[in-house]
């Protein structure tokens, strides 16, 4: 990041980085995380997929018996709740394939090659989904589903039937915009000076997308393997408490998961690199000194 603020012990520190700045420094991180051995961007990759997953879990606790308040304030409470993902990715550092879709600065500016780049998407996407599905398994095996008398497992189970219900072309735009939004967060939060500004500007646009109903591929990597557990493996004392059966999620296929974590991938990623990374590059960095 540009030096280009007093770092004297005690000196006050109010503003932020400009756009310009926020681009070069943006710049300077995909250089970095393309020069990382392999080993770390997939370990830190686990870490981001676990981190989405914890965002993920709360936001479905969270939507369990929300039922009673108005749609769109039970979503807006949903999705700031969501945010920890994002907050923990950032401020704990880890890598996560739709933010790093901003790496794309670096490789406009010819600071890393294009094979760099699509090494460091490929091994932080394998680590992502490690750490989404395998979030995905342990919260199964605590048996978080039967709280609230299998209220929760019921709510998990709805959010994940209804993702693989989605037809592919609505999926894909609610991809693209889903990643236009994260990486807004992740771009502004390269102008925060501090833990509590970082905060600030990853919550508005996190919450936004959950509450528009926008697909981000790693929390569905949460959230569709977690559904197809329960749907699999929970037993009859589950169903019986929430007075239905597997039979009543027709939609939740591996088959329709897969389909679903597909098409959000590529939504995600052309919303985040084209419509966020790629636009900031022109405008600030296409023209140097």
């Amino acid at each position: 990041m540009p030096e280009t603020y007093d770092k004297t012990p005690g000196a006050a520190i109010i503003d932020a980085l400009l756009p310009r700045e926020m681009a070069l420094a943006c710049e300077t991180a995909g250089a970095a995380k393309a020069g990382r051995d392999a080993l770390a961007l997939v370990v830190l990759g686990l870490l981001a997929g676990a981190f989405i997953a914890l965002g993920a879990m709360f936001m479905t606790i969270v939507l369990t018996g929300a039922g009673d308040l108005p749609w769109g304030v039970a979503r807006l409470l949903a999705g700031a709740v969501f945010s920890l993902g994002l907050i923990l990715v950032i401020v704990g550092g880890a890598e996560l394939f739709t933010g790093d879709s901003l790496m794309i600065v670096a490789c406009a500016s010819r600071r890393i090659t294009l094979g760099a780049l699509l090494r460091a998407w490929s091994l932080v996407y394998v680590g992502n989904i490690a750490g989404a599905a395998g979030t995905a398994m342990l919260v199964y095996l605590s048996g978080q589903h039967g709280f609230s008398g299998g209220a929760v497992g019921k709510t998990a189970l709805a959010i994940a039937s209804a993702k693989a219900a989605l037809p592919t072309i609505q999926l894909f735009f609610l991809a693209l915009l889903c990643n236009v939004l994260v990486c807004l967060a992740v771009w502004m939060s390269f102008g925060a000076r501090s833990t509590t500004d970082k905060v600030i500007v990853i919550v508005p646009p996190v919450a936004a997308f959950v509450a528009a109903g926008f697909e981000h591929s790693i929390a569905n990597l949460y959230l569709l393997p977690y559904g197809l557990a329960l749907k699999a493996w929970a037993g009859p004392e589950f169903w019986a408490a929430i007075g239905q059966g597997p039979a009543a999620y027709p939609e939740l296929t591996l088959a329709n998961a897969f389909h679903n974590i597909m098409v959000a991938t590529v939504g995600n990623l052309i919303g985040g690199s084209l419509m966020v990374g790629a636009v900031y590059w022109f405008v600030y960095l296409r023209q140097r000194d």
